[in-house]
């Protein structure tokens, strides 16, 4: 799950709420910004309340990138976005490079899960041009959000509760009635992030309508995200030390210098302005630093030079530099209105029996901010099944990156033993051990897929050499940590 500092009903009201096929509207061609060729947009209308059909409605907006082969497959590939708060149909130019070969003769389909993009939207205003004083002020952060909740609860589909209604269930139940829209006869899932909670979620719900599934970075239903944020993260930070003990043995003492530094006033450049600006750093906005270069090794290769550079020169712009490497563009922002929707529902009310302990220096930074927003959050209902993997009906291949701070192998691990149950050669788990946040970029592991949902059988998707097949990405070294370039005299 993507760092949230830009930051599911019984089954007679299941089947309720899949009636609303007759009113999507036919696809036509349009254009999307980033994607070259034309494509094919459509809408579906669903109720905003599964239980209530004939009141408030929603459009689900998607996109069909048609497959180019004139006898192609029947089966579609659809990508399910990350989070949560991602819009699919905004990331499907950053996505179809990776699906390219399974392009040539299936359908790609990316829907604007509701509550993102233009199904919906809960959007909150961008604060990533804010003055870094605001951006990191915690009590000021709250206020904006309670602000928003406020302007979303406004919305048509915002009032009287209606933020309840954007649970991963609920969604997964309009893409299956999209499917249907389509007639697409069974997916081929493709999900990374919070994505993979959604493809399980549709696996449970769906199983039949499944042919193939890839979970990417595995957020399980029942990972409870604030508490695992902590250990995670800690793991990832610990993880970095002891690969940089040798070229930086004082790296480890730095980063306790650097701790027990704070707070102090600071002078840094506003990393998207460049405005000199002066504020506080305390161990919370340190530590929300630190962890986002670790969503990706080559940034994290950077993080021993910048932690050396606070803690020995006072000088942090290294630091917040790094913690804006992913930027704000259209296509990353996460829809923070549906992000809360779907936490405070999910998770939250799970901490006090969360079982995963505080990471030593991460304490529980995340849990106490996710629970003072959750306390005035509308929170829907979560069936006690949700949380639950029951074995995969199909073949599902598991994806977790090693040195990833938000989803590491542990928890793909746990799921993959779950789907396996039974039938443990219908699922295999490729770790990649120095891969970050997503593994499904890497050139071979873009191969592996295409293989794995191209296969014309179950019993050949998923070889016994699938990891020699992986090599190449399993091989990764870790990035060596960056140096600094020291400037000299001029001769």
């Amino acid at each position: 799950m993507r760092e949230s500092r830009q930051r599911l009903l019984l089954l007679p009201v299941l089947l309720m709420g899949l009636g609303n096929v007759a009113q999507a509207e036919p696809l036509k061609p349009c254009r999307v910004v980033g994607i070259p060729t034309e494509v094919r947009c459509g809408s579906l209308q669903r109720p905003l309340d599964p239980a209530r059909p004939d009141g408030a409605q929603v459009d689900i907006h998607y996109l069909v990138v048609p497959a180019m082969a004139r006898n192609k497959q029947p089966d579609a590939v659809l990508m399910l976005a990350g989070g949560p708060g991602q819009s699919a149909i905004k990331i499907a130019p950053h996505m179809l490079p990776r699906l390219s070969r399974l392009n040539n003769r299936r359908d790609l389909v990316f829907i604007d899960q509701r509550g993102t993009g233009q199904s919906a939207p809960l959007e909150c205003p961008d604060d990533s041009q804010l003055p870094l004083t605001e951006q990191i002020d915690g009590a000021a952060q709250l206020r904006r959000l309670d602000a928003c909740r406020s302007a979303l609860e406004k919305l048509p589909y915002g009032k009287e509760g209606g933020l309840r209604f954007f649970t991963t269930t609920i969604a997964m139940q309009d893409m299956e009635a999209v499917r249907e829209a389509l007639g697409v006869p069974q997916w081929n899932l493709v999900g990374g992030s919070y994505g993979t909670r959604a493809a399980l979620e549709y696996l449970r719900q769906f199983p039949s309508k499944v042919r193939r599934t890839v979970i990417d970075g595995v957020a399980p239903p029942d990972m409870v995200l604030p508490a695992s944020f902590s250990t995670d993260g800690q793991a990832a930070l610990d993880k970095l030390f002891e690969a940089h003990a040798k070229t930086r043995p004082q790296l480890r003492a730095d980063w306790q210098k650097l701790l027990a530094s704070l707070p102090r006033e600071v002078v840094v450049p506003q990393p998207l302005t460049g405005v000199p600006e002066r504020f506080t750093v305390t161990r919370e906005l340190l530590l929300r630093t630190v962890r986002v270069p670790l969503y990706q090794p080559s940034l994290g290769a950077a993080l021993p030079a910048a932690i050396h550079a606070a803690a020995v020169d006072g000088n942090f712009t290294g630091l917040f530099g790094l913690s804006t490497a992913f930027g704000s563009s259209p296509a990353t922002r996460l829809a923070m209105g549906m992000h809360f929707s779907v936490i405070c529902a999910e998770d939250v009310p799970r901490l006090a029996g969360a079982k995963d302990a505080p990471g030593a220096d991460f304490q529980a930074v995340d849990a106490q901010m996710y629970s003072s927003v959750c306390k005035t959050w509308p929170r829907g209902d979560v069936p006690t099944d949700f949380y639950k993997v029951p074995p995969a009906p199909s073949p599902v291949l598991v994806m977790s990156g090693g040195a990833d701070p938000a989803t590491p192998t542990r928890h793909g691990e746990r799921v993959a033993q779950a789907l396996g149950a039974g039938h443990p050669e219908r699922v295999q788990h490729l770790v990649v051990p120095e891969a970050g946040h997503g593994v499904m970029a890497l050139g071979c592991v873009r191969d592996l897929m295409f293989r794995f949902i191209d296969a014309k059988t179950d019993a050949t998707a998923l070889p016994k050499t699938l990891m020699d097949d992986a090599a190449c990405a399993i091989r990764i070294p870790r990035p060596p940590a960056f140096q600094p370039v020291q400037g000299g005299t001029a001769q």
